[in-house]
């Protein structure tokens, strides 16, 4: 089995990354050919459409990693122009129906379940791009296919290189922690230069006593990509609708949530009316404290703008439940989290992370480790975790290598924007670094099934972030936190009398935190529904005021969608972070309140980490509960936090 690491080819120049991704193409192409001259129903056929997939597979991850990481400008645009190219060749293959009918010769019955599982998912994805139509469809279908992937790349790339900033007084950022201020020191006319990145925005928007310069900063993120992906969006959205009609679906809505587990747009809605409806009343009493509080600095207040609701909710936290949210971050400095996010899931997991100290990789920030349990290898991870011109601005996990059985280890990438060593995280980054850090586990897990199309994260796609969800309920337990977050003077763990403040203030907010999950996921589904033709902006306006008590994201001449990065990558299907987040509540249940439990962790992992795609992610999920999931725990959990 080979490991050798993918990330030297980002290490590497333009030239050999390009010459590289020619010869995958090329490598590609020649074992289409022998795959079609092969004798009719030869089980070859799926051995060679498995290598050739997943070759081009990698090398499309490889493409977007480089496309959203890596610091040189020409690298990057080379990376997108390899991935037009694998994604033109993967279009094209999809149609191939020489391809097609070889794998539909195979005998099903001479198969195993997994092998099974994983050919009809391959040949209904065939059907699903086209295969049976005539040629004049098919080539509308590679042509709209095009059109999505060039699209689909400016609309990130607008929002990612749109980095705004706002300038504001000393007097006005009264409030904001110390080492942010220390580490922003006034410009020569005396302002301070406050960007749009995570570790500006969210210390001043929580913090800042300002009110004026909260509402500019706020007004400048939700301004990102405006008037880039303005024509951009509606471009997206409709050549989506397009496609799915060409197709014979009703809409793109219909298209996406065909292959998930809510298996139907309908399905989706429902869900989401559910969701609006069971977060009403919880949503109307965190506004009313909140707007309580606002009341004792301005005695008429009626409501709250966009840019008050971070604030009033720390001082809420901190007046009325306890919570010292400053002195709190002093616990969280980004080695010691990095360091106990690591020492917790190898504990959970029985697993070992080992530093790879001269691993080639595209930035001298990025830390690399291999993962192994005991002496078994299973796979290498690398942690770009701070901010830099051109880098992604959010979190998210990406894959580099698909694992396969005895074949190739697997390889993945977390990337975030997380303060340097000796800067301090707020609880909610603490969160955010166990949730992706769920996403690599469940690659590394995972990434051991014998076909690449069913290995790692390749389950449904409304159920990828189930594991992640699921692991970010560890930082709000005592043990857990006490095992790493020490105060970045004294050296002292966190107090148990500090969690146990923490955990009751957390469910301060649930209502109007998950109400607004809803309504980005009604956004999401509603801008995939509709025909082409409507206004965005306009749109999310309306569906804001139906979520009253919520008026979070827009605001006149703000435009809140055109940095709505989900929109790519999720499309019609945002509402997988809370079809996760109701899985997990339930799954949770099987660790009956002691999360530091490698037992229930070990069976977890084997029952749904470990099988990657290989099953129906309910099956997964059945196995592990002894019974099918339920919205119980989820609603459970809601009016726990009144």
């Amino acid at each position: 089995m080979t490991s050798a690491p993918a990330a030297a080819l980002l290490a590497g120049s333009v030239s050999s990354f390009t010459t590289t991704c020619d010869e995958v193409l090329a490598g590609a192409q020649a074992q289409v050919k022998e795959l079609k001259a092969l004798a009719k129903g030869s089980a070859r056929a799926l051995e060679l459409y498995d290598e050739l997939t997943t070759s081009v597979g990698n090398m499309a991850q490889r493409s977007g990693l480089a496309r959203e990481v890596h610091p040189d400008a020409a690298f990057r645009e080379a990376a997108e122009g390899c991935e037009q190219r694998l994604e033109i060749f993967s279009v094209e293959l999809s149609q191939d129906r020489g391809v097609y009918e070889a794998l539909q010769a195979v005998d099903p019955h001479s198969l195993d379940a997994v092998t099974s599982f994983w050919l009809g998912k391959t040949l209904r994805e065939f059907r699903r791009a086209g295969v049976d139509r005539d040629e004049v469809t098919r080539a509308k279908v590679r042509e709209l296919n095009e059109a999505l992937v060039k699209l689909g790349q400016n609309f990130g790339r607008n929002i990612r290189d749109d980095v705004r900033t706002v300038h504001a007084t000393p007097a006005e950022l009264e409030g904001v922690p110390t080492d942010w201020l220390a580490a922003h020191p006034a410009g020569p006319d005396g302002r301070v230069a406050v960007t749009t990145n995570t570790p500006d925005y969210l210390p001043v928007m929580t913090y800042a006593k300002g009110a004026t310069v909260r509402e500019a900063l706020w007004r400048a993120y939700r301004s990102r990509a405006f008037p880039a992906n303005e024509q951009v969006l509606k471009d997206l959205l409709a050549r989506r609708h397009d496609l799915a009609t060409l197709l014979g679906y009703d809409s793109w809505a219909a298209f996406a949530t065909e292959t998930k587990m809510v298996k139907t747009a309908q399905a989706a809605r429902d869900f989401v009316e559910r969701g609006k409806a069971s977060t009403l009343t919880r949503a109307r009493a965190d506004l009313a404290q909140l707007l309580a509080r606002k009341r004792r600095d301005e005695p008429e207040a009626t409501s709250l703008e966009p840019w008050e609701f971070g604030f009033y909710e720390d001082r809420v936290k901190a007046e009325s439940y306890g919570l010292d949210s400053q002195a709190l971050r002093s616990y969280f400095e980004y080695g010691n989290v990095k360091r106990g996010v690591m020492e917790t899931t190898a504990k959970l997991f029985s697993i070992r992370y080992q530093p790879v100290a001269d691993a080639p990789v595209w930035h001298p920030d990025v830390e690399t480790f291999d993962v192994f349990d005991g002496e078994t290898a299973l796979g290498r991870i690398h942690l770009d975790m701070h901010p830099r011109e051109g880098k992604y601005k959010h979190a998210a996990e990406f894959g580099l290598t698909t694992g396969r059985k005895d074949k190739q280890l697997p390889e993945a990438v977390l990337v975030c924007n997380f303060p340097r060593p000796g800067g301090l995280l707020q609880h909610g980054d603490v969160e955010t670094f166990f949730h992706e850090f769920g996403h690599l586990l469940h690659e590394i897990f995972g990434g051991r099934q014998p076909w690449g199309g069913v290995s790692g994260i390749r389950t449904e796609w409304d159920f990828v972030e189930v594991p992640s969800m699921l692991l970010q309920e560890w930082p709000l337990d005592a043990a857990v936190l006490q095992g790493f977050a020490r105060h970045v003077d004294t050296g002292a763990p966190i107090p148990a009398s500090l969690v146990d403040q923490l955990k009751r203030a957390r469910e301060f907010g649930v209502g109007l935190g998950e109400r607004r999950q809803f309504f980005l996921a009604d956004i999401s589904l509603t801008f995939h529904q509709r025909a082409p033709g409507f206004d965005p902006n306009q749109t999310v306006r309306e569906l804001q005021n139906q979520y009253m008590p919520l008026r979070r994201e827009w605001a006149e001449g703000t435009h809140f969608e055109l940095g709505f990065g989900h929109l790519d990558g999720y499309s019609a299907t945002y509402y997988t972070y809370l079809w996760s987040t109701v899985i997990a509540k339930d799954l949770l249940t099987r660790f009956g309140g002691k999360l530091l439990n490698p037992g229930v962790a070990t069976e977890y992992r084997r029952t749904v980490l470990e099988p990657g795609g290989s099953q129906e992610a309910a099956a997964l999920v059945q196995t592990f509960l002894g019974r099918p999931y339920s919205f119980a725990a989820f609603e459970a959990w809601l009016g726990g936090a009144a």
